[in-house]
């Protein structure tokens, strides 16, 4: 019982990050915007966040951990805001290419974390010696009095809120896009931007901030790995492939936020299941780590079978809008 609650905290621990980066982008894709740059944010929101607790904590005398929270989760959600904004004036407002500036604002992030968190390591007197104690406490406290609920406890309750608030966004975000007239006009902006355009619903403003939360969400993400999951620590490239793994559980969640709640479960277990079979080589350790990929493609083909409309992406999905003079 004790190996199997372990394994259910290392999965959630590994699947909640990713689940970030996938509502950021479901929400993006939604409004016909393929943004690639999921990965770089996740890089900008969590180095963000870091950077605002450590100047916070190391200029107050008794620094308050919800106080630290609080900073860092808006210092997070704003930076990789900036990111996506960046992004959508490149592909909206200027037509670059989107593949193009999704990847080139992926390099950005990830050097922009490295170069910031390599420097802020300094700062604090070495690698390793980056002091948020205080707020790395505050993300990590557990539910009070449901997490002293034995195994049940430990292994659903004994995590940080960002956990529980990635679960909530994607239940508020899947009935956002379903049930209010905001986020349907959004998805006809994804499917048709001119048919939404003629029918009086503002293309470049639906995409703008679709764009620009996706992208505060995705930094949450970041700002989940470096505060819950590692404790307020930072490691450059320390995220690993998590913001490609995002990005490949949109397609395999099929565009539905509910579903990437589980789908995050799933690439968790499947991304640490090597850890747990004794004695494969490196080689073959890097094949498990595959697996989620695998897996995302397996259902890419079927759902492309089927053709079912409501397991396909938004059809203008990469496309840039132009609006025809009348």
């Amino acid at each position: 019982m004790g190996f199997l609650v372990i394994f259910i905290q290392k999965v959630i621990g590994q699947g909640i990050g990713i689940l970030y980066g996938a509502l950021g982008e479901i929400l993006t894709e939604k409004s016909g915007n393929l943004n690639l740059g999921i990965p770089g944010m996740m890089y900008m929101g969590g180095i963000a966040g870091l950077i605002g607790a450590f100047l916070y904590e190391n200029n107050t005398a008794q620094p308050n951990g919800l106080v630290g929270v609080i900073i860092s989760f808006l210092c997070a959600f704003l930076c990789a805001a900036l990111g996506g904004l960046i992004y959508s004036i490149l592909t909206i407002t200027l037509r670059a290419n989107q593949n193009v500036t999704g990847l080139a604002l992926t390099t950005f992030g990830v050097g922009f974390g490295n170069f910031f968190g390599g420097s802020l390591s300094k700062l604090a007197g070495g690698v390793g010696q980056i002091s948020v104690a205080a707020t790395g406490a505050a993300f990590k406290t557990p539910v009070p009095g449901l997490s002293k609920l034995g195994v049940i406890g430990q292994a659903f309750f004994s995590y940080g809120f960002l956990t529980y608030l990635a679960i909530i966004l994607a239940i508020l975000l899947s009935f956002f896009l379903n049930k209010t007239r905001k986020g349907l006009n959004l998805r006809a902006v994804g499917e048709s931007p001119s048919t939404a355009d003629a029918a009086g619903i503002h293309v470049t403003a639906y995409r703008y901030l679709a764009t620009c939360i996706g992208g505060g969400l995705s930094g949450l993400g970041g700002l989940y790995f470096v505060m819950e999951y590692s404790g307020g620590t930072w490691t450059n490239n320390g995220f690993g492939d998590r913001g490609w793994l995002a990005i490949a559980l949109v397609i395999f969640a099929l565009w539905k936020p509910v579903n990437a709640i589980w789908g995050s479960l799933l690439f968790g277990g499947l991304y640490i299941l090597y850890l747990y079979i004794p004695g494969l080589s490196r080689s073959t350790q890097e094949i498990f780590k595959a697996l989620p990929y695998i897996v995302t493609i397996v259902v890419l083909i079927i759902t492309s079978l089927r053709k079912e409309r409501e397991h396909q992406p938004p059809a203008s999905l990469g496309r840039a809008y132009f609006r025809e003079e009348r």
